[in-house]
């Protein structure tokens, strides 16, 4: 059955059998042991650093660029530019699509093949000193409950509404580690809860480097206004 089978009526009234628990997070950032003083430290510690270094330095940076509408959006190719003064080579990193990727460790290897190349062609590049070491880091996590814990279609989507836009990376961005670049929370209650594969799927196709979180949650919610039309 498609979305468009199923009655608004009967949407408006559909209760989930799990609600969606609307959490927030902090994060504590952890400066790990790996650091970079040129680009060939920075592939050999991308080889090696945690997967969750990995996502903290493509997507969780994001956040900070949705603040900043600044840079790059992965912190490798803004180090590249800024510290290293290798435009070519950012541009290439910041090419890498975190959208294509269903594993941590294949987003791992796409970034090492473009830092492999690019020493390769670029030997005295890889080993100039950079003009400040790049420093692998990971988020420690904490979770916290908000008030809205809707069991309904309508009470999801004033639910996106009213909480933060920490609220909605949390959900949109953060899920993605946990659910192994899938998906997102918000599309995965949708598909199991409500049964809206195509609202699932329409969400989950939102453009997480050309718009803000405030843009984000603003296309959910119409998303899901014109499914309870």
């Amino acid at each position: 059955m498609t979305d468009e089978q199923v009655q608004p009526t009967e949407l408006r009234e559909r209760k989930s059998k799990k609600p969606f628990y609307f959490n927030t997070s902090e994060h504590l950032l952890r400066i790990g042991r790996e650091k970079a003083t040129n680009l060939s430290q920075l592939l050999e510690g991308l080889r090696r650093c945690p997967g969750d270094s990995v996502f903290q330095h493509t997507f969780r940076t994001l956040q900070e660029h949705h603040f900043i509408r600044r840079g790059f959006s992965n912190d490798f190719a803004h180090w590249a530019l800024s510290a290293c003064n290798e435009p070519a080579l950012a541009e290439r990193l910041a090419s890498v699509d975190v959208r294509e990727f269903t594993s941590i460790e294949d987003l791992r290897q796409s970034l090492v093949q473009v830092l492999e190349d690019y020493g390769q062609h670029n030997p005295d590049a890889a080993v100039r000193e950079a003009d400040e070491p790049f420093h692998f880091c990971a988020s420690d996590i904490v979770v916290l409950p908000t008030t809205f814990v809707p069991d309904t279609l309508p009470g999801f989507a004033d639910g996106l509404r009213r909480v933060s836009i920490h609220s909605i990376h949390h959900h949109f961005i953060e899920a993605r580690l946990r659910l192994k670049l899938m998906s997102n929370d918000f599309s995965q209650w949708l598909l199991e809860e409500m049964g809206l594969p195509d609202a699932a799927r329409a969400v989950n196709h939102i453009d997480i480097y050309t718009v803000t979180m405030e843009n984000v949650r603003q296309q959910i919610v119409r998303i899901l206004e014109r499914a309870l039309q």
